[in-house]
């Protein structure tokens, strides 16, 4: 592996705050005026690091024949450069606990689940905008509608071109990218990466469309040091649903996911849809990890 370029500082203690922020507007589900709140947010804080800014407005429904109005927020950066990496992260919540052993219905903070990805990435903006720019163009999307999908409940057939009740941002984006003909060199998905005791393996879809970049991200990972939370191993070979599929599928662009998974347990984070999805789950140490390994990714094309 050729020597590293080293990046600037990640500061974790911004990427926190952006998550608390993100928790303090309340549960983010569509419909909603957290929801609204925070996709107001988003865009002034994006637009404030000197990216443009594309929404993506678009109205869908859910599994149960509720309308929710949904909005992708994509900020780009150095929209000159033709070589381009793609970051993501889903930044709705689930409107319901139906994983918590006391109550099923009840709102969920999303700390983790949405809100620490894009903590992450509101910091890379941040950096790339005030700190130092990469030689790369950097397109940062944040993916709507990824977690209200179903409740193992059949309501018939789906509504419109969709291929599932989950990832209905990046579904639409997919198909219908902001910029005719968009690509990029590659992508990264983070989706629940802020947990104590995280675990980040190599996943089925990831390793299928993107295996190089797959195995130069965790190499990277290592070379840190982050080899704890970074396994080098497979897991979920089948059935995994997340918004990476469908860049890689419709979109065509090679993304991998950064996506915090138990093999033991053979489960995601063990707050995942229920209530104790909190700050008090959340982990500097493994922000530091994800978003130092990210930004070294970057700072190395």
């Amino acid at each position: 592996m050729k020597t590293l370029i080293s990046a600037p500082a990640l500061n974790v203690d911004s990427v926190y705050s952006f998550i608390q922020k993100q928790v303090d507007f309340g549960p983010r589900v569509p419909n909603s005026q957290a929801h609204k709140a925070a996709g107001e947010w988003f865009e002034e804080k994006f637009r404030s690091y000197g990216a443009k800014v594309y929404l993506q407005e678009f109205e869908e429904y859910t599994y149960s024949g509720i309308k929710i109005e949904l909005k992708n927020i994509i900020a780009s950066f150095n929209p000159e450069k033709k070589k381009r990496l793609l970051l993501a992260a889903h930044w709705d919540t689930r409107p319901f606990a139906d994983s918590d052993p006391e109550d099923k219905k009840a709102p969920l903070d999303g700390a983790n689940d949405g809100a620490s990805g894009v903590g992450v990435l509101l910091e890379v903006a941040r950096i790339i905008g005030s700190v130092q720019n990469p030689d790369v163009g950097i397109d940062i999307i944040l993916f709507d509608g990824e977690d209200w999908g179903d409740a193992g409940e059949d309501f018939g057939r789906m509504k419109g071109d969709k291929d599932s009740w989950w990832c209905l941002g990046s579904q639409y984006w997919s198909k219908k990218t902001h910029i005719p003909n968009y690509t990029a060199y590659y992508g990264v998905l983070l989706d629940m990466v802020g947990a104590k005791d995280a675990t980040f393996y190599y996943d089925g879809v990831s390793q299928e469309n993107a295996g190089r970049i797959l195995t130069q991200v965790w190499d990277i990972a290592n070379e840190l040091g982050h080899q704890k939370y970074f396994k080098q191993e497979s897991v979920l070979q089948n059935g995994l649903i997340d918004d990476h599929v469908y860049v890689n599928k419709y979109a065509r662009i090679p993304m991998i996911d950064i996506m915090d998974y138990r093999k033991a347990q053979n489960s995601f984070f063990p707050g995942h849809h229920t209530t104790q999805d909190n700050m008090e789950g959340i982990s500097k140490a493994t922000l530091q990890a994800v978003g130092e390994t990210l930004l070294t990714v970057i700072f190395n094309e």
